[in-house]
């Protein structure tokens, strides 16, 4: 084969292969389905790669061959294999077929495909579910979904392909593509892309890191930071409550050749599983976003769930997470965000954390966490960003860093990025100039190279710790950030003669309006 398959010819067939369920399923139902078949397929592609190699290198012995499959990154059973479905796609009980497939998958790839608590990645979808439809119209979507992914153009074969990351970069699109498309339910599995790529940059790990997404949806904004360090050396941890996000992130690991990622599957404040030993673990740089102002994330108020042995109070949590503070019951974001503070090294730890305004200003129990957190000396800036960047939700939000290394800077640095973006159709976009603008202004006061006070007009400014005392620790921009735009003068002359001149347009009018109304004996 002489062309090479493209980033664009993937994605352009992916995308069609959704044409099955357009316009009869919900995308975020439908997602799942489309991306579970891509690795199926992106396995069976390689497994057939790799299965070719090893028939030249020992001469067509079937039998060596076989046997050094058995070592390969994953073993692929010949019922989970894509061929033997796209082989069945016209049985009746298709569905059943796919899912038999997935597990035995899972079985053979244990280690890989099961997390350590013993859930499967692909427990949380059927494909035999009623919610493809009445069975006649389930096995025709499930076969023509078997036909768009027999296409010619997806064929993922490592040797067919013009580089590495082309499977990654595919979902990566598919994700993206149907996170536009889900309106609401996307914001819970995707960050927009920009955004991920603003947080990787100003939290960017040295190498040897070990990063972290405590709310990781299907893994972009983890993947990203890894990315960012710029060597293989880090090492990338998540968890995530949602089963078949979690699912799309472990999935989302591998086809990004991260394979020793650890994500778990789990509520991260009533239960993280990421720990050594009884302790929590801790990374040097937590990335983050969050659902925005989670209500009931900590205790519950049914008396019959209290009674539970696993009912969680953050009054008497384990590891102590909230000693800054309890978090009112309905606005889980200080509680994210102390989990996230309390998880990184001390001395050097890292957070970067999206976040909505009101984490800023509310207070009663969050104006208390927000005055710690400040007197500690841990927040290193506030970066508001536009309206309209995130799926699900018009609200502006906001990007906090924390820096468990500030040392001797008590200062902290704010930033109004709001106005800096380019509007798209449904959505507002961060360009590269708008993130790189964030990122050098935000790298020159790390670096200790900022002096208190504005340090761009309208844009950035630096407050001292007792400005924002004075501020009795509100963090609202707009009291850093002066915004404000002069009005144009106004001459009052002028507008006096234009006040006169429609004055006496007025009589005329009243005048005529006399005389028709006399003409017509009114």
């Amino acid at each position: 084969m002489t062309n090479k398959i493209t980033q664009q010819d993937i994605n352009n067939a992916v995308w069609k292969a959704c044409d099955t369920f357009r316009g009869s399923i919900d995308p975020s139902v439908y997602k799942d389905y489309v991306l579970t078949m891509l690795f199926i397929k992106y396995l069976s592609d390689v497994h057939d790669d790799k299965h070719e190699e090893y028939l030249k290198k020992y001469n067509g012995d079937v039998e060596r061959a076989k046997r050094a499959m058995q070592h390969e990154r994953f073993v692929v059973p010949e019922q989970s294999h894509f061929k033997f479905l796209y082989d069945s796609r016209n049985e009746s009980n298709i569905g059943e077929l796919i899912n038999i497939a997935l597990t035995d998958l899972e079985e053979a790839n244990r280690e890989k495909l099961y997390s350590e608590d013993g859930a499967g990645i692909f427990q949380n979808i059927d494909f035999n579910n009623s919610k493809l439809g009445e069975p006649k119209d389930k096995n025709t979507r499930l076969k023509n979904l078997l036909l768009d992914f027999n296409s010619e153009r997806l064929d993922l074969r490592p040797s067919h392909l013009e580089g590495n990351d082309i499977i990654g970069g595919a979902y990566e699109y598919l994700i993206s593509n149907f996170a536009s498309d889900a309106g609401k339910k996307a914001g819970e599995f995707f960050t927009p892309s920009e955004v991920s790529t603003l947080l990787a940059k100003l939290t960017k790990s040295a190498p040897g890191s070990r990063i972290c997404d405590w709310t990781c949806g299907s893994g972009s904004l983890l993947i990203k930071a890894g990315i960012e360090v710029g060597s293989p050396n880090f090492s990338l941890y998540g968890q995530e409550a949602n089963g078949s996000t979690w699912a799309l992130a472990v999935m989302n690991m591998f086809l990004h050749g991260f394979d020793n990622a650890t994500i778990r599957w789990g509520d991260t404040i009533r239960n993280p599983k990421l720990k050594e030993g009884d302790e929590l673990m801790r990374f040097d740089t937590i990335v983050g976003n969050p659902p925005f102002s989670l209500d009931k994330w900590g205790k519950s108020d049914d008396k019959e769930e209290n009674k539970a042995a696993d009912s969680f109070d953050p009054e008497t949590d384990k590891y102590n997470r909230f000693w800054r503070g309890v978090p009112p019951k309905s606005k889980g974001d200080w509680a994210f965000i102390t989990h996230m503070i309390e998880t990184t090294y001390e001395g050097k730890g890292k957070v970067g954390v999206v976040v909505p305004h009101g984490v800023l200003f509310r207070g009663s129990s969050e104006g208390k966490i927000r005055q710690k957190t400040i007197e500690e000396n841990i927040l290193e800036a506030v970066i508001g960003l536009p309206a309209n960047l995130f799926f699900g939700t018009g609200i502006p939000a906001a990007i906090l860093i924390f820096n468990k290394g500030k040392v001797d800077n008590t200062n902290v640095l704010f930033i109004d990025s709001s106005k800096h973006f380019e509007s798209a159709k449904n959505q507002n976009k961060l360009r590269e100039s708008d993130i790189e603008h964030i990122v050098s202004t935000y790298r020159k006061f790390n670096e200790g190279k900022l002096n208190p006070g504005i340090v761009e007009d309208k844009y950035s400014y630096v407050a001292t710790f007792d400005e924002i005392q004075e501020n009795e620790f509100n963090l609202n921009i707009p009291r850093y950030v002066d915004t404000f735009e002069e009005e144009a003068e106004v001459d009052i002359a002028a507008v006096q003669l234009e006040i006169n001149k429609l004055e006496t347009e007025l009589k005329t009018v009243q005048e005529e309006m006399k005389r028709y109304l006399k003409e017509l004996g009114v």
